[in-house]
């Protein structure tokens, strides 16, 4: 997915559409504007590229099924986005700052005119594994953090446990675990 405003540069949103279009027909691709101008020039811009693809094929067949979206603001467009879920949201924006704290839901965000989506999948990261249909509402992509385990260390004072104890075995016993629930109380004494 790419989010433009009318300070983007057609041929590159259209480059960044195209490198999500070449991957097969089923490719998703999604272009969210707040200028109705740019839509026009995408278009303009991703014929004339589309002309010299080898891939030309596959590309315009996902193209075929892409979503061109006239925003009313950056905020709608997040919504969207956000919404959405892409895998790769690619900013062509003025002033990015506020929408990446307006995204939610993102495989990876790659911000302004320079940050192609292809530098992320083979030469700065974060990976080329990402979560792809939507599942970025929920899961990130590998990262060093895939490959590495943690766990949580509790330290409770006699006070802190006192003061908790209560809950910890109300709730215990609203799931139907006595054992938990007295595990609880003995330390309430």
């Amino acid at each position: 997915m790419v989010i433009a405003d009318a300070e983007a540069d057609p041929a590159l949103i259209a480059a960044d559409l195209l490198s999500q279009a070449e991957h097969d027909t089923d490719a998703q691709v999604i272009l969210a504007v707040t200028d109705a101008r740019l839509l026009d020039a995408v278009a303009t811009a991703l014929e004339a590229q589309l002309a010299t693809l080898p891939r030309a094929a596959i590309a315009r067949a996902a193209m075929d099924q892409a979503r061109l979206i006239l925003a009313r603001s950056a905020e709608e467009a997040a919504a969207i986005a956000n919404a959405y879920a892409p895998e790769h949201l690619a900013l062509h924006v003025g002033d990015t700052a506020p929408l990446i704290a307006a995204i939610d839901n993102a495989g990876a965000i790659f911000v302004g005119r320079w940050s192609a989506e292809t530098f992320g999948d083979y030469v700065c990261g974060p990976s080329h594994v990402l979560p792809t249909d939507g599942a970025a509402r929920a899961w990130s992509g590998v990262s060093t953090g895939s490959f590495m385990r943690s766990f949580t260390v509790q330290t409770l004072s006699e006070a802190g446990a006192r003061a908790l104890a209560p809950a910890a075995a109300r709730l215990a016993r609203l799931e139907g675990l006595e054992a938990h629930a007295r595990a609880a109380d003995l330390r309430a004494i």
